[in-house]
């Protein structure tokens, strides 16, 4: 239920009332008892989330690492191992 503002036009009074959307607006001034009173047009309230999850921080984009310079030389790779085509490596010993 919202709370609506509402004016008197003969004393100035103002307040407020909380009150479901489908009464109608009051007419009655509290303070001089007349039928005078208007309902402002408000602005209405701003948007309000409850819970977690509803933080701008929550969908920025991660920072990410910094991505490699285009000119940077690859890593330098190491020469391959040399190995004979028949050689295997040395079996232990049989112990006797």
């Amino acid at each position: 239920m919202p709370t609506y503002e509402y004016v008197c036009t003969k004393c100035g009074h103002e307040m407020e009332a909380f009150q479901p959307m489908k009464d109608a607006p009051l007419k009655l001034c509290p303070a001089c008892k007349r039928r005078t009173l208007r309902r402002k047009v408000g602005g209405g309230a701003g948007l309000i989330f409850k819970g977690t999850g509803f933080y701008i921080t929550d969908y920025k984009k991660k920072p990410t690492a910094p991505a490699a310079p285009a000119t940077a030389k690859p890593a330098e790779s190491k020469p391959a191992e040399s190995k004979s085509a028949g050689s295997k490596p040395a079996a232990p010993a049989a112990a006797k």
